[in-house]
């Protein structure tokens, strides 16, 4: 049983750093061909795929957010994490980390997802 668990606070300030990281349990974040992204629900909306962290540690982003953020890993604790820089209201979504399959193409497992709220 693999289990992804988000944690960081549930809030933030207007035009900090988010900063949150999901911790593995029941598989390795380097095992080749899994990608370990970083998705996010806007109240109301869709999802939003902010981008990944490699099995070999390169990253991609999404195009819209690839100036404000970044992610991170760290394997002796097998957690990956994202810092999201310069947030306002609009950041304001519940984050979920997921791991997806790169042989098959689909998200196998995901988070419970952690509510992020950035507000003064």
């Amino acid at each position: 049983q693999v289990l992804l668990q988000e944690s960081g606070p549930g809030l933030v300030k207007p035009s900090q750093t988010l900063s949150l990281t999901c911790t593995v349990s029941g598989a390795s974040i380097t095992t080749n061909n899994y990608y370990w992204n970083w998705i996010r629900q806007p109240p109301g909306k869709g999802l939003e795929w902010m981008g990944a962290i490699g099995y070999e540690g390169s990253n991609y982003y999404s195009p819209s957010l690839k100036s404000r953020t970044s992610m991170s890993r760290d394997t002796s604790k097998n957690q990956f994490s994202l810092q999201l820089t310069s947030v306002t209201p609009e950041d304001t979504a519940v984050y979920y980390c997921g791991r997806f399959q790169g042989s098959d193409q689909y998200y196998d497992y995901w988070g419970q997802g952690t509510q992020v709220t950035v507000s003064s």
